[in-house]
């Protein structure tokens, strides 16, 4: 993706942790010639590889499982907070009127090799993980095994598991930056008094990176 000095982040960690906090990415896979995006859960597990590993799981029924090359590459895109910016938010609107809008965002792209994994071990190790970490916290957190033990193996019959081992990152924080101490400032203010909580997030956002 296209990455101005300014918004790149190249902390893995950083990376990571947004991945953690959105998990719900699009993986983009070539398949016998055309361009597929799944829309799928993934969990980052940073101690398999330098740049993590990340795992998830799909239907048997996806084409993916006979139609993606071996040696396939995939792009995973994690997408998180973002939210539009009226240049009305500017003062410096008031001095010249040479602003536009604009949209702040932030995302992680992932690259790497497309593993179909068959084993119904790994699977529902897999399973097990996902669902404790979103099920963690709940006043009646449910569990795999709340489930009687033939239909969960009746599931896991259906499912195919994906395991990418992370070649390249790359995280974008398009966050007002670029933008004067006074505009920088407006933005997060006016963040601040919209409607959407995604913005009133974004507004802390602002002025955690601002210059």
């Amino acid at each position: 993706m296209f990455q101005p000095p300014v918004f790149r982040e190249d902390d893995i960690e950083v990376m990571h942790a947004m991945i953690r906090e959105n998990p719900f990415a699009s993986l983009l896979s070539l398949q016998n010639g055309e361009l597929v995006c799944d829309h799928i859960p993934m969990m980052i597990h940073a101690e398999e590889s330098d740049q993590g590993t990340l795992r998830g799981h799909i239907a048997r029924a996806n084409p993916m499982r006979r139609l993606v090359d071996h040696d396939a590459r995939a792009l995973v895109v994690f997408t998180g907070l973002h939210a539009y910016v009226t240049p009305s938010w500017y003062p410096s609107k008031d001095m010249h009127d040479k602003v536009v809008p604009t949209w702040n965002y932030i995302s992680v792209h992932a690259r790497g090799k497309i593993d179909l994994i068959h084993d119904e071990a790994w699977i529902l190790s897999h399973l097990n993980a996902l669902t404790d970490l979103h099920e963690e916290g709940r006043e009646k957190p449910w569990t795999v095994s709340d489930a009687p033990s033939e239909f969960i193996h009746r599931q896991l019959r259906g499912i195919t598991g994906i395991e990418i081992k992370i070649e390249s990152l790359q995280g974008t924080w398009k966050v007002s930056q670029n933008k004067e101490t006074a505009d920088n400032a407006g933005v997060a203010e006016g963040l601040r008094c919209e409607h959407a909580q995604a913005a009133r997030d974004m507004a802390a956002i602002v002025e955690t990176r601002r210059r």
